[in-house]
């Protein structure tokens, strides 16, 4: 049994599971730091990496048994504190095996199972929950792999094809949103809950859409400020926030925080003292979710949250097809090259100690001969080098030759235990343990 076979992918996103699903997964990055640097408490799972966006949670796994996956539930649970059940997982999850957990990533990391095809941002979150594993100890030689040619992957993608030409980001589905609920964003009064990325990109969308100026909020009142001078907007203090949504044409909100920052009660209370018949236009894009869904039933709001977003993006989606055709053939190319990285790692640790050894054994012999031989110039030296390297390299050719050939045959373990007496491979190492642990 292959050792790709234990690599699996536990995980649901926009397209399994509505937001009202997802933000029950929206993982705090303490939690995942903690949950992976004490990873050897679950018993059965060797590597993880776990990635958490406002689209998607996913936990990529190394198990100890190929088909396994109690495990990855296991470090779920842990992770978000949710028991998941069979219905749950018939429901909304997926779980992807070996070449198709490969495939997967490298897809992710492209943008190509993003909601927004071609937008840049997965490819940073790839990365940063990748060094999140890596800092923590939770990646080894499979994870390693796989992780380095997913960014390498979704690198490619995005020199080598314009997938992300036309992309359209969240925010600006945001803001095409209000626009095509209201008919326009000129003139009208913006206030942005949150200021962090998220809010950044909104409000320069929403400024080049003629919105003549913004209101910030944010519960640290020197980020809203940071924010708003840079859009020559206003911050508002938290306390005062709920005094100016009546006023409003376009509320947005991404704060990331745990809980609902607007319920009904202070929503009907704004909408008591707002002057304005126009429709207030309130758009929730933040997983978890910022606004109390009860919102939406007051008189005179529209509210949408972030799986609204899919018919604006939608419009977009056929300037990038064709591109995305390209991205999905440099995707199936890097797979099968990963794959056939993963096919040799059972024999790589034989073939690394054997080379190793024969190294220990040629520098040792080439010491006591240059201590015999005196008086010898520096050409003389490096012809006694060369010579001594190459014996070593044609020694080694025909058994590393037969290593290679019987990699996927009936022979491979026979030729393994072989090549470690014959040669005295004691100490294969941690790789070697790691690899055999499926056989």
């Amino acid at each position: 049994m292959k050792s790709e076979k234990r690599l699996v992918v536990l995980g649901l996103n926009h397209r399994t599971a509505p937001v009202e699903i997802r933000e029950k997964f929206s993982i705090p990055q303490e939690k995942i730091m903690m949950v992976l640097a004490n990873l050897e408490e679950v018993s059965g799972i060797r590597e993880a990496v776990v990635l958490s966006t406002c689209n998607r949670s996913e936990v990529y796994a190394v198990v100890e048994q190929a088909g396994d996956l109690f495990p990855v539930v296991k470090v779920w649970h842990w992770l978000t504190g949710v028991l998941l059940d069979e219905a749950f997982l018939a429901d909304y999850t997926y779980t992807y095996w070996g070449r198709e957990c490969v495939d997967h990533l490298l897809r992710v990391s492209s943008s190509l199972d993003s909601l927004v095809i071609g937008e840049g941002q997965i490819l940073s979150q790839v990365k940063h929950a990748y060094a999140v594993a890596l800092e923590n100890g939770g990646t080894d030689t499979m994870l390693n792999l796989l992780f380095h040619r997913a960014i390498a992957t979704g690198k490619r993608v995005r020199t080598e094809t314009r997938i992300a030409y036309s992309a359209v980001s969240v925010s600006y589905a945001a803001v095409e949103l209000a626009k095509k609920t209201l008919g326009h964003v000129d003139g009208c009064r913006v206030l942005l809950f949150g200021a962090g990325k998220m809010a950044e990109l909104t409000a320069s969308h929403l400024l080049s859409q003629g919105a003549p100026k913004l209101f910030v909020a944010n519960h640290h009142l020197e980020r809203a400020e940071a924010l708003a001078m840079r859009f020559l907007g206003q911050a508002v203090p938290w306390t005062q926030v709920y005094e100016l949504m009546g006023d409003m044409d376009i509320i947005i909100t991404s704060t990331g925080a745990p809980h609902y920052v607007i319920s009904p009660r202070e929503m009907a209370k704004a909408m008591e003292r707002r002057r304005s018949e126009r429709q207030l236009v309130l758009i929730d894009i933040a997983v978890p979710r910022d606004v109390d869904p009860a919102v939406g039933d007051l008189p005179g709001i529209s509210l949408f949250n972030i799986d609204d977003l899919e018919s604006v993006v939608d419009d977009n989606l056929q300037h990038r097809q064709q591109e995305a055709v390209a991205a999905e053939a440099i995707v199936l190319e890097e797979t099968a090259a990963l794959l056939d990285r993963y096919q040799y790692l059972s024999m790589q640790p034989v073939m690394s100690r054997l080379s190793e050894k024969a190294e220990q054994i040629r520098q040792i012999e080439l010491k006591r001969a240059f201590r015999k031989l005196k008086g010898l110039s520096e050409d003389d030296v490096r012809i006694v080098e060369n010579m001594t390297k190459m014996l070593v390299r044609k020694l080694l050719r025909e058994p590393m030759s037969s290593v290679h050939d019987a990699v996927g045959t009936a022979h491979e373990q026979e030729l393994k235990g072989a090549m470690q007496n014959l040669f005295q491979l004691e100490d294969i190492g941690e790789m070697g343990n790691e690899v055999d642990a499926d056989e």
